[in-house]
């Protein structure tokens, strides 16, 4: 596609633009200017300047990361420890037995969400303690769509539903399983006694 020469009417009106325009910002200082000696709250920061690019020339440096949500790994490491520290250090390697478990392979978002809800407040009700949550680690799937999701869809969704209400009132700490109890693919979760 070949550009089009300007007419002359069209370069006066461009002229006329330019005079009556004001920059928006001022003309960077010359480089023998010595900087202040204190700096000032207001002036504003920096803006970093981008070079022409050349090709064939490296990048000066790595895009910075938009993980905007951190792992389960993290989430779970920054959690801090709500219950006696023994008894998770003892749960946490998988030397506490769960007094119950339920399964929640191949259930859809719908359907687990109210199981786990009965489940949890059964067993609070029945005085259990420690129970073992089975979300599965989630399938490989090909994902082509503009906003990623996350594999294993159950697997992220229910530390969420076990700290929001009203299972939060019931739920003391959630930790993942140790590798004898399902791994990567449950949860502890370790409950508050009823109060009865």
């Amino acid at each position: 596609m070949s550009r089009r020469r300007l007419r002359p009417d069209e370069i006066e009106l461009w002229h006329k633009v330019v005079e009556k325009a004001e920059r928006l910002h001022a003309e960077p200082a010359p480089e023998d200017a010595s900087p202040p000696l204190r700096a000032t709250r207001d002036r504003p920061a920096p803006q970093r300047r981008i070079g022409p690019f050349q090709i064939g020339t490296a990048r000066a440096q790595a895009p910075e990361a938009h993980d905007l949500k951190p792992s389960l790994s993290d989430r779970f490491a920054a959690a801090p420890v709500q219950m006696d520290r023994k008894t998770y250090v003892r749960m946490a390697r998988g030397r506490l037995v769960p007094e119950a478990r339920i399964d929640l392979h191949g259930m859809t978002l719908d359907r687990a969400h109210p199981v786990l809800t009965r489940f949890i407040l059964s067993a609070q009700a029945s005085g259990k303690r420690l129970v073992l949550v089975i979300t599965g680690k989630g399938k490989r799937q090909h994902d082509d769509g503009p906003i990623p999701v996350p594999r294993g869809v159950l697997r992220h969704q229910v530390p969420q539903w076990l700290s929001a209400p009203p299972l939060g009132q019931a739920v003391l700490q959630i930790a993942p399983a140790h590798v004898s109890h399902g791994g990567e693919g449950a949860y502890y979760v370790y409950l508050r006694r009823s109060r009865a």
